[in-house]
Protein backbone atom coordinates (compact mmCIF):
# COMPACT_ATOMS: atom_id res chain seq x y z
CA UNK A 1 0.00 0.00 0.00
CA UNK A 2 2.75 2.12 0.66
CA UNK A 3 4.92 1.47 -2.50
CA UNK A 4 1.42 2.67 -4.13
CA UNK A 5 0.88 5.55 -2.26
CA UNK A 6 5.08 6.47 -3.45
CA UNK A 7 4.39 5.51 -7.25
CA UNK A 8 0.98 7.79 -7.31
CA UNK A 9 2.73 10.91 -6.13
CA UNK A 10 5.47 10.14 -8.30
CA UNK A 11 3.38 10.08 -11.18
CA UNK A 12 1.42 12.89 -10.14
CA UNK A 13 4.73 14.99 -9.62
CA UNK A 14 5.74 14.33 -13.28
CA UNK A 15 2.98 14.85 -15.08
CA UNK A 16 2.84 18.41 -13.30
CA UNK A 17 6.44 18.95 -14.46
CA UNK A 18 5.82 18.11 -18.26
CA UNK A 19 2.45 20.32 -18.42
CA UNK A 20 5.09 23.00 -17.21
CA UNK A 21 7.90 22.02 -19.63
CA UNK A 22 5.09 22.24 -22.51
CA UNK A 23 3.46 26.04 -20.89
CA UNK A 24 7.11 27.42 -21.52
CA UNK A 25 7.74 25.92 -25.06
CA UNK A 26 4.08 27.26 -26.06
CA UNK A 27 5.24 31.02 -24.35
CA UNK A 28 8.39 30.93 -26.12
CA UNK A 29 7.41 30.20 -29.47
CA UNK A 30 4.50 32.93 -29.10
CA UNK A 31 6.53 35.87 -28.42
CA UNK A 32 9.61 34.88 -29.90
CA UNK A 33 9.87 38.07 -31.57
CA UNK A 34 8.22 40.23 -29.43
CA UNK A 35 10.41 42.21 -27.09
CA UNK A 36 8.81 41.01 -23.76
CA UNK A 37 9.83 41.16 -19.55
CA UNK A 38 9.26 37.84 -18.28
CA UNK A 39 7.97 37.46 -14.62
CA UNK A 40 9.94 34.58 -13.16
CA UNK A 41 7.67 31.81 -11.78
CA UNK A 42 6.20 32.26 -8.15
CA UNK A 43 5.49 29.01 -6.53
CA UNK A 44 3.22 28.91 -2.88
CA UNK A 45 1.81 26.47 -0.98
CA UNK A 46 -1.70 27.59 -2.74
CA UNK A 47 -1.15 27.92 -6.11
CA UNK A 48 1.66 26.04 -7.47
CA UNK A 49 3.01 26.80 -11.00
CA UNK A 50 1.74 30.02 -11.31
CA UNK A 51 3.52 32.34 -13.57
CA UNK A 52 2.23 36.14 -14.90
CA UNK A 53 3.14 37.97 -18.25
CA UNK A 54 3.65 41.65 -18.83
CA UNK A 55 2.48 43.48 -21.94
CA UNK A 56 5.06 46.00 -23.22
CA UNK A 57 4.71 48.97 -25.64
CA UNK A 58 7.62 50.64 -27.55
CA UNK A 59 7.30 54.51 -27.94
CA UNK A 60 9.35 55.53 -31.02
CA UNK A 61 11.61 59.14 -29.67
CA UNK A 62 10.86 61.76 -32.11
CA UNK A 63 14.43 63.83 -32.79
CA UNK A 64 14.82 66.78 -31.03
CA UNK A 65 17.09 69.28 -32.80
CA UNK A 66 18.92 72.79 -31.61
CA UNK A 67 18.01 75.66 -33.98
CA UNK A 68 21.22 77.61 -34.06
CA UNK A 69 21.36 81.59 -34.72
CA UNK A 70 23.18 81.63 -37.48
CA UNK A 71 25.10 84.61 -38.66
CA UNK A 72 23.22 87.66 -39.66
CA UNK A 73 26.11 89.37 -41.71
CA UNK A 74 27.75 92.67 -41.09
CA UNK A 75 29.76 91.19 -39.03
CA UNK A 76 27.24 90.88 -36.48
CA UNK A 77 28.52 88.44 -33.04
CA UNK A 78 25.47 89.41 -30.94
CA UNK A 79 22.21 90.00 -31.20
CA UNK A 80 19.27 91.29 -28.15
CA UNK A 81 16.07 89.59 -28.44
CA UNK A 82 13.31 91.59 -28.38
CA UNK A 83 10.34 89.33 -29.02
CA UNK A 84 9.20 85.62 -28.92
CA UNK A 85 6.12 84.93 -31.46
CA UNK A 86 6.21 81.11 -29.74
CA UNK A 87 6.07 79.43 -26.10
CA UNK A 88 7.15 76.17 -24.94
CA UNK A 89 4.69 73.58 -26.29
CA UNK A 90 3.79 75.45 -29.49
CA UNK A 91 3.70 73.85 -33.11
CA UNK A 92 5.38 75.38 -35.81
CA UNK A 93 6.04 74.68 -39.61
CA UNK A 94 8.84 75.59 -41.46
CA UNK A 95 9.23 79.88 -42.21
CA UNK A 96 7.12 80.36 -39.15
CA UNK A 97 7.90 83.37 -37.29
CA UNK A 98 9.70 82.05 -34.10
CA UNK A 99 11.39 85.37 -32.51
CA UNK A 100 12.54 89.45 -33.07
CA UNK A 101 15.87 90.39 -32.83
CA UNK A 102 17.90 93.21 -32.80
CA UNK A 103 21.40 94.18 -33.90
CA UNK A 104 23.88 96.79 -33.78
CA UNK A 105 22.31 97.22 -37.41
CA UNK A 106 18.30 96.47 -37.67
CA UNK A 107 15.93 94.31 -36.54
CA UNK A 108 15.49 91.08 -38.12
CA UNK A 109 12.25 88.35 -37.41
CA UNK A 110 14.15 84.53 -37.17
CA UNK A 111 11.87 81.95 -39.05
CA UNK A 112 11.92 78.06 -38.70
CA UNK A 113 13.51 75.62 -40.75
CA UNK A 114 11.63 72.69 -39.19
CA UNK A 115 8.27 71.08 -38.64
CA UNK A 116 7.58 70.32 -34.97
CA UNK A 117 6.60 71.38 -31.57
CA UNK A 118 9.46 74.02 -29.47
CA UNK A 119 10.29 72.24 -26.53
CA UNK A 120 12.83 74.93 -24.83
CA UNK A 121 13.51 78.83 -25.55
CA UNK A 122 16.85 78.90 -24.28
CA UNK A 123 16.63 82.97 -23.53
CA UNK A 124 14.49 85.70 -22.00
CA UNK A 125 13.51 88.98 -23.59
CA UNK A 126 15.94 91.40 -23.33
CA UNK A 127 18.52 89.00 -23.22
CA UNK A 128 21.87 88.87 -25.64
CA UNK A 129 21.96 85.72 -27.84
CA UNK A 130 25.35 84.88 -29.54
CA UNK A 131 25.86 83.82 -33.38
CA UNK A 132 26.29 80.37 -33.21
CA UNK A 133 24.14 79.83 -30.41
CA UNK A 134 21.34 77.78 -29.68
CA UNK A 135 17.69 79.59 -29.64
CA UNK A 136 15.12 76.93 -29.32
CA UNK A 137 15.05 73.00 -28.97
CA UNK A 138 12.29 71.97 -31.33
CA UNK A 139 10.75 67.98 -31.90
CA UNK A 140 11.02 67.30 -35.02
CA UNK A 141 9.02 64.67 -36.53
CA UNK A 142 11.82 61.56 -37.77
CA UNK A 143 10.63 60.84 -41.45
CA UNK A 144 10.71 64.81 -42.55
CA UNK A 145 13.96 65.45 -44.88
CA UNK A 146 16.14 68.14 -42.75
CA UNK A 147 17.81 71.09 -44.15
CA UNK A 148 21.11 72.53 -43.82
CA UNK A 149 21.83 74.08 -40.94
CA UNK A 150 23.21 77.30 -43.07
CA UNK A 151 19.23 77.65 -44.66
CA UNK A 152 18.00 79.85 -41.83
CA UNK A 153 15.23 82.24 -43.59
CA UNK A 154 15.74 85.98 -42.07
CA UNK A 155 13.41 88.86 -42.91
CA UNK A 156 12.98 92.14 -41.99
CA UNK A 157 11.53 92.69 -39.03
CA UNK A 158 7.80 94.18 -38.80
CA UNK A 159 7.38 96.68 -36.04
CA UNK A 160 4.32 96.85 -33.77
CA UNK A 161 2.50 99.28 -35.91
CA UNK A 162 2.59 97.50 -38.61
CA UNK A 163 -0.04 95.40 -39.56
CA UNK A 164 0.46 91.74 -39.86
CA UNK A 165 -1.40 88.95 -41.05
CA UNK A 166 -1.82 85.56 -40.34
CA UNK A 167 -3.64 82.83 -41.90
CA UNK A 168 -6.99 81.11 -40.31
CA UNK A 169 -9.59 79.27 -41.81
CA UNK A 170 -8.95 80.46 -45.17
CA UNK A 171 -8.33 84.27 -44.24
CA UNK A 172 -6.17 86.94 -43.28
CA UNK A 173 -6.84 88.43 -40.16
CA UNK A 174 -4.06 91.67 -39.27
CA UNK A 175 -2.84 92.13 -35.86
CA UNK A 176 0.38 93.41 -34.57
CA UNK A 177 2.80 90.87 -32.62
CA UNK A 178 1.63 92.62 -29.33
CA UNK A 179 -1.61 91.94 -29.97
CA UNK A 180 -0.97 88.39 -31.12
CA UNK A 181 0.83 87.77 -27.98
CA UNK A 182 -1.80 89.37 -25.86
CA UNK A 183 -4.37 86.67 -27.34
CA UNK A 184 -1.86 84.08 -27.32
CA UNK A 185 -1.22 84.12 -23.38
CA UNK A 186 -5.19 84.26 -22.86
CA UNK A 187 -6.30 81.28 -25.26
CA UNK A 188 -7.88 84.08 -27.58
CA UNK A 189 -8.19 82.93 -31.08
CA UNK A 190 -7.87 85.54 -33.45
CA UNK A 191 -10.46 84.27 -35.59
CA UNK A 192 -13.14 84.36 -33.24
CA UNK A 193 -12.46 87.92 -32.56
CA UNK A 194 -13.91 91.11 -34.68
CA UNK A 195 -11.78 93.63 -35.66
CA UNK A 196 -12.43 97.35 -35.27
CA UNK A 197 -9.28 98.94 -36.75
CA UNK A 198 -8.49 99.88 -40.21
CA UNK A 199 -9.57 96.80 -42.92
CA UNK A 200 -10.94 94.76 -40.13
CA UNK A 201 -7.44 94.72 -38.14
CA UNK A 202 -7.58 93.60 -34.62
CA UNK A 203 -6.26 96.23 -32.49
CA UNK A 204 -5.73 95.59 -28.38
CA UNK A 205 -8.99 96.86 -27.16
CA UNK A 206 -10.77 94.16 -29.37
CA UNK A 207 -8.74 91.39 -27.43
CA UNK A 208 -9.67 93.24 -24.13
CA UNK A 209 -13.29 93.71 -24.94
CA UNK A 210 -13.57 90.12 -26.24
CA UNK A 211 -11.72 88.74 -23.04
CA UNK A 212 -14.56 90.88 -20.71
CA UNK A 213 -17.18 89.73 -22.54
CA UNK A 214 -15.96 85.72 -21.83
CA UNK A 215 -15.60 86.60 -18.58
CA UNK A 216 -17.89 89.00 -17.06
CA UNK A 217 -14.59 91.55 -16.23
CA UNK A 218 -14.72 94.57 -15.77
CA UNK A 219 -12.03 96.47 -17.68
CA UNK A 220 -9.59 98.70 -15.67
CA UNK A 221 -9.56 102.82 -16.43
CA UNK A 222 -7.17 103.98 -18.77
CA UNK A 223 -3.97 104.89 -16.62
CA UNK A 224 -4.18 108.84 -17.27
CA UNK A 225 -4.66 110.38 -14.12
CA UNK A 226 -6.51 113.61 -14.03
CA UNK A 227 -4.83 115.94 -11.78
CA UNK A 228 -7.26 117.31 -9.18
CA UNK A 229 -7.05 121.23 -8.03
CA UNK A 230 -6.00 120.72 -4.28
CA UNK A 231 -9.16 122.01 -2.08
CA UNK A 232 -9.83 125.18 -0.44
CA UNK A 233 -7.25 125.93 2.32
CA UNK A 234 -8.44 127.77 5.46
CA UNK A 235 -6.79 131.20 3.72
CA UNK A 236 -9.45 131.02 1.07
CA UNK A 237 -12.53 130.13 3.21
CA UNK A 238 -12.49 133.13 5.50
CA UNK A 239 -11.78 135.24 2.63
CA UNK A 240 -15.04 136.91 2.46
CA UNK A 241 -14.72 137.80 6.71
CA UNK A 242 -10.97 139.59 5.66
CA UNK A 243 -13.07 141.80 2.90
CA UNK A 244 -15.66 142.84 5.64
CA UNK A 245 -12.66 143.61 7.76
CA UNK A 246 -10.54 145.31 5.69
CA UNK A 247 -10.14 148.29 7.92
CA UNK A 248 -9.36 146.65 11.07
CA UNK A 249 -5.50 146.50 12.01
CA UNK A 250 -4.14 142.99 10.71
CA UNK A 251 -3.46 140.45 14.07
CA UNK A 252 -0.17 138.83 13.91
CA UNK A 253 -0.51 135.24 12.61
CA UNK A 254 2.16 132.66 13.18
CA UNK A 255 3.72 131.47 9.86
CA UNK A 256 2.51 128.50 8.79
CA UNK A 257 4.97 125.39 9.05
CA UNK A 258 4.70 123.51 5.71
CA UNK A 259 6.13 120.21 5.02
CA UNK A 260 8.95 119.60 2.25
CA UNK A 261 7.56 116.87 -0.10
CA UNK A 262 9.61 113.26 0.61
CA UNK A 263 11.25 112.41 -2.87
CA UNK A 264 11.60 108.45 -3.52
CA UNK A 265 12.55 108.41 -6.59
CA UNK A 266 15.67 105.75 -7.57
CA UNK A 267 18.42 105.71 -9.93
CA UNK A 268 18.41 103.19 -12.68
CA UNK A 269 21.40 101.89 -14.83
CA UNK A 270 20.38 99.95 -17.65
CA UNK A 271 23.02 98.12 -20.07
CA UNK A 272 23.65 100.01 -24.23
CA UNK A 273 21.66 97.59 -25.90
CA UNK A 274 21.08 97.83 -29.95
CA UNK A 275 21.38 100.90 -31.94
CA UNK A 276 22.70 102.90 -28.91
CA UNK A 277 25.43 100.64 -28.53
CA UNK A 278 25.80 100.85 -32.32
CA UNK A 279 26.13 104.94 -31.42
CA UNK A 280 29.13 104.02 -28.86
CA UNK A 281 30.65 102.27 -31.21
CA UNK A 282 30.51 104.34 -34.65
CA UNK A 283 31.25 107.63 -32.66
CA UNK A 284 34.40 106.30 -30.30
CA UNK A 285 35.99 105.79 -33.96
CA UNK A 286 34.90 109.25 -35.19
CA UNK A 287 36.47 110.90 -32.07
CA UNK A 288 39.67 108.96 -33.61
CA UNK A 289 39.55 111.10 -36.96
CA UNK A 290 40.76 115.25 -37.27
CA UNK A 291 37.77 116.90 -38.21
CA UNK A 292 38.02 120.23 -39.90
CA UNK A 293 35.17 122.45 -39.63
CA UNK A 294 33.30 124.81 -42.21
CA UNK A 295 29.96 126.67 -41.78
CA UNK A 296 28.02 129.13 -44.69
CA UNK A 297 25.05 130.36 -44.93
CA UNK A 298 22.81 129.77 -48.45
CA UNK A 299 19.97 132.11 -49.78
CA UNK A 300 16.97 129.39 -50.12
CA UNK A 301 14.70 132.32 -51.49
CA UNK A 302 14.55 131.12 -55.20
CA UNK A 303 14.35 127.52 -54.09
CA UNK A 304 11.51 128.10 -51.89
CA UNK A 305 9.16 129.56 -55.05
CA UNK A 306 10.46 126.78 -57.03
CA UNK A 307 9.54 124.07 -54.28
CA UNK A 308 5.87 125.86 -53.79
CA UNK A 309 5.30 125.61 -57.58
CA UNK A 310 6.46 121.63 -57.80
CA UNK A 311 4.82 120.63 -54.53
CA UNK A 312 1.12 120.35 -56.10
CA UNK A 313 2.64 118.67 -58.96
CA UNK A 314 4.61 115.55 -56.62
CA UNK A 315 1.59 115.46 -54.14
CA UNK A 316 -0.51 114.62 -57.12
CA UNK A 317 1.51 112.07 -58.31
CA UNK A 318 1.48 110.86 -54.37
CA UNK A 319 4.78 112.10 -53.33
CA UNK A 320 5.68 114.48 -50.44
CA UNK A 321 8.31 117.24 -51.45
CA UNK A 322 10.03 118.56 -49.15
CA UNK A 323 13.92 120.66 -49.70
CA UNK A 324 15.65 117.53 -48.71
CA UNK A 325 15.80 115.76 -52.66
CA UNK A 326 17.16 118.98 -53.61
CA UNK A 327 19.64 118.97 -50.93
CA UNK A 328 20.75 115.48 -51.53
CA UNK A 329 20.69 116.36 -55.51
CA UNK A 330 23.05 119.54 -55.52
CA UNK A 331 25.38 117.58 -52.90
CA UNK A 332 25.57 114.81 -55.57
CA UNK A 333 26.76 116.89 -58.37
CA UNK A 334 28.94 118.68 -56.51
CA UNK A 335 30.53 115.54 -55.84
CA UNK A 336 31.33 114.80 -59.10
CA UNK A 337 33.25 117.55 -59.15
CA UNK A 338 35.14 116.47 -55.97
CA UNK A 339 35.22 112.69 -55.77
CA UNK A 340 37.65 113.24 -52.53
CA UNK A 341 35.05 113.53 -50.69
CA UNK A 342 32.90 110.73 -51.82
CA UNK A 343 35.85 108.47 -50.88
CA UNK A 344 37.01 106.34 -47.81
CA UNK A 345 40.30 105.33 -46.59
CA UNK A 346 41.85 102.33 -44.81
CA UNK A 347 42.58 102.19 -40.42
CA UNK A 348 46.04 102.79 -41.29
CA UNK A 349 45.26 105.61 -43.45
CA UNK A 350 47.42 104.31 -46.10
CA UNK A 351 44.68 103.67 -49.27
CA UNK A 352 41.53 105.30 -50.28
CA UNK A 353 39.13 103.92 -51.98
CA UNK A 354 36.98 106.66 -54.59
CA UNK A 355 33.40 105.29 -54.48
CA UNK A 356 31.65 104.96 -57.82
CA UNK A 357 28.38 105.49 -56.47
CA UNK A 358 26.42 108.44 -54.31
CA UNK A 359 24.97 106.83 -51.60
CA UNK A 360 24.14 109.35 -49.65
CA UNK A 361 22.96 109.33 -46.19
CA UNK A 362 20.14 111.59 -44.47
CA UNK A 363 20.36 110.96 -40.30
CA UNK A 364 16.94 110.45 -39.22
CA UNK A 365 15.71 110.98 -35.50
CA UNK A 366 13.41 107.79 -35.05
CA UNK A 367 11.15 106.19 -31.90
CA UNK A 368 14.56 103.52 -31.87
CA UNK A 369 17.21 105.98 -31.84
CA UNK A 370 19.52 108.05 -34.40
CA UNK A 371 19.01 106.12 -37.65
CA UNK A 372 21.28 106.87 -40.82
CA UNK A 373 19.56 105.48 -44.15
CA UNK A 374 20.91 106.28 -46.93
CA UNK A 375 19.57 106.83 -50.77
CA UNK A 376 21.76 104.28 -53.38
CA UNK A 377 22.76 105.81 -56.01
CA UNK A 378 21.58 109.45 -56.31
CA UNK A 379 23.79 110.41 -59.31
CA UNK A 380 21.45 108.17 -61.38
CA UNK A 381 17.97 109.81 -59.91
CA UNK A 382 16.04 112.74 -60.55
CA UNK A 383 15.30 115.10 -57.68
CA UNK A 384 11.58 113.63 -57.55
CA UNK A 385 13.17 109.61 -58.13
CA UNK A 386 15.09 110.83 -54.80
CA UNK A 387 12.11 111.96 -52.91
CA UNK A 388 9.94 109.05 -53.83
CA UNK A 389 12.71 106.96 -51.99
CA UNK A 390 13.03 109.60 -48.94
CA UNK A 391 9.23 109.08 -48.68
CA UNK A 392 9.48 105.33 -48.01
CA UNK A 393 12.66 105.49 -45.64
CA UNK A 394 10.74 107.78 -43.76
CA UNK A 395 7.74 105.65 -43.37
CA UNK A 396 9.98 102.71 -42.61
CA UNK A 397 11.94 104.52 -40.63
CA UNK A 398 9.31 105.99 -38.45
CA UNK A 399 7.71 102.09 -37.99
CA UNK A 400 10.79 100.70 -36.99
CA UNK A 401 11.17 98.80 -40.29
CA UNK A 402 14.62 100.06 -41.89
CA UNK A 403 16.34 97.10 -42.55
CA UNK A 404 20.05 96.14 -43.00
CA UNK A 405 20.43 97.10 -46.56
CA UNK A 406 18.98 100.85 -46.10
CA UNK A 407 21.31 101.33 -43.20
CA UNK A 408 24.67 100.32 -44.40
CA UNK A 409 26.97 101.22 -47.79
CA UNK A 410 26.81 105.19 -47.30
CA UNK A 411 29.23 107.11 -48.82
CA UNK A 412 28.31 110.64 -48.00
CA UNK A 413 25.71 112.23 -45.17
CA UNK A 414 23.87 114.89 -44.60
CA UNK A 415 22.27 115.81 -41.44
CA UNK A 416 18.71 117.56 -41.22
CA UNK A 417 19.40 118.91 -37.90
CA UNK A 418 17.34 122.27 -38.47
CA UNK A 419 14.24 120.23 -38.75
CA UNK A 420 14.16 120.16 -34.57
CA UNK A 421 16.01 123.04 -34.09
CA UNK A 422 19.09 124.54 -34.53
CA UNK A 423 21.56 126.70 -36.93
CA UNK A 424 24.93 125.73 -36.45
CA UNK A 425 26.38 122.19 -35.50
CA UNK A 426 29.22 120.68 -35.52
CA UNK A 427 28.62 117.21 -37.31
CA UNK A 428 30.97 113.82 -36.43
CA UNK A 429 32.46 111.63 -39.50
CA UNK A 430 30.58 108.21 -39.63
CA UNK A 431 32.99 106.10 -40.50
CA UNK A 432 34.65 105.08 -43.09
CA UNK A 433 33.69 108.30 -44.36
CA UNK A 434 35.04 111.40 -44.99
CA UNK A 435 33.08 114.20 -45.06
CA UNK A 436 29.24 115.12 -43.58
CA UNK A 437 27.04 118.46 -43.76
CA UNK A 438 24.74 120.11 -40.89
CA UNK A 439 21.71 121.75 -42.42
CA UNK A 440 20.33 124.18 -39.65
CA UNK A 441 16.84 125.65 -39.38
CA UNK A 442 15.52 127.95 -42.27
CA UNK A 443 14.85 131.65 -40.84
CA UNK A 444 13.61 134.51 -42.87
CA UNK A 445 15.58 137.37 -42.24
CA UNK A 446 16.51 140.82 -43.76
CA UNK A 447 19.51 141.22 -46.49
CA UNK A 448 20.82 143.33 -49.43
CA UNK A 449 19.56 142.84 -52.93
CA UNK A 450 21.64 143.76 -55.89
CA UNK A 451 20.18 147.74 -55.62
CA UNK A 452 21.24 148.09 -51.87
CA UNK A 453 18.19 147.26 -50.80
CA UNK A 454 16.94 145.12 -47.74
CA UNK A 455 14.58 142.18 -48.97
CA UNK A 456 12.87 139.10 -46.93
CA UNK A 457 15.25 136.26 -47.16
CA UNK A 458 14.77 132.78 -46.45
CA UNK A 459 18.29 131.97 -44.89
CA UNK A 460 19.59 128.45 -43.80
CA UNK A 461 22.77 127.60 -42.51
CA UNK A 462 25.11 124.55 -43.32
CA UNK A 463 28.24 123.60 -41.30
CA UNK A 464 30.66 120.77 -43.02
CA UNK A 465 32.56 118.67 -41.44
CA UNK A 466 35.96 116.50 -43.13
CA UNK A 467 38.50 114.16 -42.34
CA UNK A 468 41.36 116.77 -42.51
CA UNK A 469 43.70 113.52 -43.33
CA UNK A 470 43.01 113.41 -47.03
CA UNK A 471 40.64 116.46 -47.30
CA UNK A 472 42.51 120.05 -46.92
CA UNK A 473 40.06 123.46 -46.39
CA UNK A 474 40.06 124.71 -49.57
CA UNK A 475 39.10 121.44 -51.14
CA UNK A 476 36.15 121.55 -48.93
CA UNK A 477 35.08 125.39 -49.48
CA UNK A 478 35.42 125.03 -53.25
CA UNK A 479 32.77 122.38 -52.74
CA UNK A 480 30.21 124.71 -50.51
CA UNK A 481 30.58 127.28 -52.71
CA UNK A 482 29.41 124.76 -55.49
CA UNK A 483 26.42 123.12 -53.51
CA UNK A 484 25.69 126.24 -52.74
CA UNK A 485 25.21 128.52 -56.06
CA UNK A 486 22.88 125.03 -57.39
CA UNK A 487 20.50 125.71 -54.57
CA UNK A 488 20.65 129.54 -54.61
CA UNK A 489 20.10 129.41 -58.71
CA UNK A 490 18.20 126.04 -59.13
CA UNK A 491 18.12 127.00 -62.82
CA UNK A 492 21.66 125.86 -62.91
CA UNK A 493 21.12 122.88 -61.55
CA UNK A 494 19.29 121.75 -64.91
CA UNK A 495 22.58 122.10 -66.68
CA UNK A 496 24.20 119.56 -64.87
CA UNK A 497 21.33 117.65 -64.32
CA UNK A 498 22.18 113.68 -65.97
Amino acid sequence: MAALITVRGSFSFMRRLVSLQRLQKYCNSKFQTAYLVYAPYAYSASALYQHRHFRTSYAATRPVLQFKLSDIGEGIMEVTVKEWYVKEGDRVSQFDSICEVQSDKASVTITSRYDGIIRKLYYDIDSIALVGSPLVDIETDGAQELPPEEDVMETPAVSQEEHTHQEIKGHKTQATPAVRRLAMENNIKLSEVIGTGKDGRILKEDILNFLASQTGAILPPSPFQEIQPPPPGPTAARAPIAKTKEKRAPSSMPTPITSRPVFTGKDRTEPLKGFNKAMVKTMTAALKIPHFGYNDEVDLTQLVQLRSELKEVAESRGVKLSYMPFFIKAASLGLLHFPVLNASVDEACQNITYKAAHNIGLAMDTPQGLLVPNVKNVQMLSVFDIAVELNRLQTLGSSGQLGTADLTGGTFTLSNIGSIGGTYAKPMILPPEVAIGALGKMQVLPRFNEKDEVVKAHIMNVSWSADHRIIDGATMSRFSNLWRSYLENPAVMVLDLK
